[in-house]
Formats: C-alpha cells, structure tokens, sequence
C-alpha cells in the first residue's frame, strides 16, 4: 500500500482528503524528526520506533569483486508490538 492509498483508506474518518493527508504527513513529519534527534518513540500494543547504531561491514564490489569496507551509521529500526503481532497473526 502506497502513502495516497492509506490517505484514501483513512479519509473517510476526516472532515477532507486534505485534512487526511495533513494528518499523515504530521504524524510522519514527528517520527523522522524525533527518531533524526536520536530519540525513539513507543506507541503501547503497536511497536517502537527507534536509532540503531551499525558498525562497518566488509562488502564485495559486484563489478569487480574487490573488497570494500562499507561504512557503519545510524539506521532507522522499528520492533512491532504485542498487539499488532496480535492482530496480524490473526487473533
């Protein structure tokens, strides 16, 4: 499901399609910008959102085969709830 499917699936429960996609654009706008800072976010029974740190990894250039050091970071990282495993499991 794309972004303009979800607005569409959810815009029914606002007064516009606008105010349907506003509304997700703010909520997305929220977790990019906390989880940007470092911080993470826990929605009780849906999951967490939060930074992990990845070290450097040794890789294989595909073109030549020459060994590379690919570079460690920050990476988004998201651990799904107990509820939300719940309901897609089907219980």
């Amino acid at each position: 499901m794309t972004k303009a499917e979800f607005v569409d699936r959810i815009a029914g429960q606002f007064e516009t399609k606008k105010a349907a996609s506003d509304a997700v654009e703010t909520m997305l706008d929220g977790i990019t910008g906390v989880l940007a800072g470092g911080g993470e976010i826990n929605f009780t029974g849906f999951g967490k959102f939060s930074v992990a740190e990845r070290g450097p990894r040794q890789g294989v250039n595909p073109r030549t085969g020459e060994r590379i050091t690919i570079a460690g970071g920050r990476v988004p990282k998201f651990s799904a709830g107990a509820g939300l495993k719940s309901k897609v499991k089907g219980g």
